[in-house]
């Protein structure tokens, strides 16, 4: 999570992932499928064929991310002064709404914040919790949530903890510390402390990430490539020590604008590679006049960058794989991904030593919701490699949802991350998707339908997701079956609107919402709909 020091660099990223986002991509097998020619009807169509998939679907691929950062936590999902929380001091509101999404994995506690923080702070008698200056974000942090309230929240949330650990100003065996406190039973110092302190069964927490954003000079502990690599393969051995079935997530780029992109996981790799299971990325996308010239259309193809970052990344992973001639192959953790960029400066990322400073608090309106629509579309199309994502963050920071004293808010990002919670399962198809183009400044010809698919083998129903970039004509679609004809229509949603700036607020809760979309019939193998200009649509069949 990227913090003010940050402003010159997150610039420079827009600008990177328009000028790479084409060079092989575009010229690449995926475009070649989205733009195969089209006959003089101009009809969009997808070729399904329920035999060729892409991977086994992690539902990890839609997990969401809490720091210690404004109101995420506090006011967020910790808020025991308020009328809407529990006795342990959880929003109810708030549990609710994530157990009703399905939210499968949250990252925790950090994001910047995790490189100062020290977890013995944040657990044992509250009343003794210090009060500690959260140099990260300069804010105050009471220590009333820490590692047992999280474990707690995910509990009653139905979602299972993705730990960050502190590999900048912490050290490997505060971190085998953690696990020893969070996974062992009993009989040991750190387990034995747990259960002193009223916890007796161990968490047996599964995925841990080995710091955060370390290439970055704004990072407590910044530090080169290779210290980290040895760092990280530290800690990598004492935590394993202590429980042999952790999977563990090493640090990498914090995104294409860093001068050390690839270059950096390369070295960290050489380093840890035989000790980890994956690799992070990073990346915040951004329709600024200084990034994109505001251009709506260019933002709207950003998720194609992301496929790259992706692309890049599996590429590095192999090469040091090739190196090493390791049997294993890494997969990779997109563990900080949305839309950001109006709440980055000044105030915005100044707590100014306050309890629960307002910061980052984005307010999204349809067209953010639109490219989030692509990027989970892209997460999808490389789900082989990609098994962890986490949207930034889950609650009241660059957020879908919000809250105040009185109840919560759905943001219009929302929309699109709950249907890929609610109908994105079993596997991802292998999409043969043809589509007319428009030119993109610096990324060539981009496809106006964006399309990603999934299939449970075990119902048999079947998803699709449109996103049509289109700013000012609808789209016929038609799909072509190729060795099922599916059943009736169960779920059939669009998002759309005349005004891309439109967004929510608590006295407008729903003025960007999903609309029903009229349910198309399927008639000689082929399913034909039209999708509105400037949408993301969802169709779901039966078996």
């Amino acid at each position: 999570m990227f913090s003010v020091d940050r402003r010159s660099f997150l610039h420079q990223a827009a600008n990177a992932g328009v000028a790479w986002g084409a060079s092989s991509l575009l010229g690449g097998a995926f475009l070649r499928a989205q733009t195969s020619p089209l006959s003089a009807n101009d009809v969009a169509r997808v070729y399904v064929d329920s035999r060729r998939v892409t991977a086994p679907l992690d539902r990890n691929l839609f997990g969401s991310f809490l720091e210690h950062l404004g109101r995420a936590i506090y006011e967020g999902v910790y808020d025991p002064g308020s009328k809407l929380s529990d006795t342990n001091g959880f929003r109810k509101d708030v549990i609710g709404e994530i157990r009703q999404m399905g939210v499968p994995i949250v990252r925790y506690p950090g994001g910047n914040f995790v490189s100062g923080y020290n977890w013995l702070d944040g657990v044992g008698p509250k009343v003794s919790r210090p009060r500690v200056l959260d140099k990260a974000w300069n804010a105050i942090n009471t220590n009333q949530f820490g590692t047992n309230e999280f474990m707690a929240w995910c509990k009653a949330a139905g979602t299972e903890p993705l730990m960050g650990l502190n590999l900048g100003t912490g050290t490997p065996e505060e971190a085998a510390a953690l696990v020893e406190y969070c996974n062992l039973d009993q009989g040991t110092k750190w387990s034995d402390l747990r259960r002193k302190q009223g916890f007796a069964e161990p968490y047996k927490v599964k995925r841990w990430c080995l710091g955060n954003e370390m290439d970055g000079p704004w990072q407590i502990g910044h530090m080169t490539a290779t210290e980290y690599g040895l760092k990280a393969q530290d800690a990598a051995r004492q935590m394993r020590y202590v429980d042999p079935s952790l999977q563990l997530i090493a640090c990498g780029s914090s995104g294409p604008f860093m001068p050390t992109y690839l270059e950096w996981d390369r070295e960290v790799l050489e380093q840890c590679y035989d000790y980890v299971d994956g690799l992070s990325l990073h990346r915040y996308f951004t329709n600024a006049p200084a990034d994109t010239g505001g251009d709506s259309s260019k933002f709207l193809a950003m998720n194609l960058s992301m496929e790259q970052q992706i692309a890049e990344t599996v590429a590095v992973c192999d090469l040091v794989r090739g190196h090493k001639r390791s049997p294993k192959q890494l997969w990779l953790s997109f563990d900080e991904w949305n839309v950001w960029y109006r709440a980055r400066s000044g105030d915005y990322t100044n707590g100014h030593h306050q309890e629960a400073p307002h910061l980052l608090e984005e307010v999204y309106n349809l067209e953010d919701a639109l490219l989030v629509g692509g990027l989970l579309n892209s997460l999808l199309r490389n789900a082989n490699r990609v098994k962890v994502a986490c949207l930034a963050q889950l609650i009241n920071v660059i957020a879908p949802i919000m809250t105040n004293a009185n109840g919560l808010l759905r943001q219009t990002i929302y929309y699109p991350y709950n249907w890929a919670l609610q109908y994105a399962r079993g596997s991802v198809l292998n999409l043969l998707a043809q589509s007319p183009t428009y030119e993109v400044a610096k990324m060539g010809q981009v496809p106006y339908l964006d399309v990603a698919g999934t299939i449970d083998p075990g119902d048999g129903k079947l998803a699709i997701f449109v996103l049509n970039r289109d700013l000012s004509k609808p789209h016929v679609v038609e799909i072509n079956w190729q060795d099922i004809t599916p059943g009736q229509v169960l779920v059939s949603s669009v998002l759309s609107g005349t005004d891309l700036k439109a967004f929510n607020s608590f006295e407008a809760p729903k003025h960007v919402a999903p609309q029903t979309f009229d349910k198309p019939s399927t008639t000689g193998g082929r399913t034909k709909f039209e999708v509105p200009a400037r949408s993301y649509t969802v169709i779901q069949w039966s078996a």
